[in-house]
């Protein structure tokens, strides 16, 4: 288990497995996830990659993902074509609505 993973574990205890797996699998494929944009609007924030959503740098826990769907839509459905054996092509997958997957808002209750 890398630092990122146990990192991403224990500051978002509270959140939902699918929400934490997702801080966990960017954590651990930072080299992929920055080259997925985000479109959830996050950009003003200074969120360049679907990455930034979930850290602000390596080791450093960004939390807006904790409470969008949009950007753990994103991450979960790299990860899926990752466990499948291909990737989305970038910017296709951000244009395409109906490839990501639709969750309820991932709100962390204590």
């Amino acid at each position: 288990m890398t630092d990122a993973v146990i990192h991403a574990r224990k500051r978002t205890p509270c959140a939902a497995t699918w929400v934490q797996d997702a801080h966990c699998f960017v954590g651990a494929n930072a080299d992929v996830l920055s080259q997925f944009p985000c479109y959830c609007g996050c950009g003003p924030m200074g969120h360049g990659s679907n990455y930034a959503c979930f850290w602000q740098r390596e080791g450093v826990l960004d939390t807006h993902a904790l409470g969008c769907g949009i950007c753990v839509d994103i991450a979960q459905d790299v990860m899926r074509g990752m466990k499948q054996g291909h990737l989305p092509e970038i910017p296709s997958a951000v244009d395409d609505d109906k490839h990501f997957t639709a969750h309820q808002p991932p709100i962390a209750k204590c």
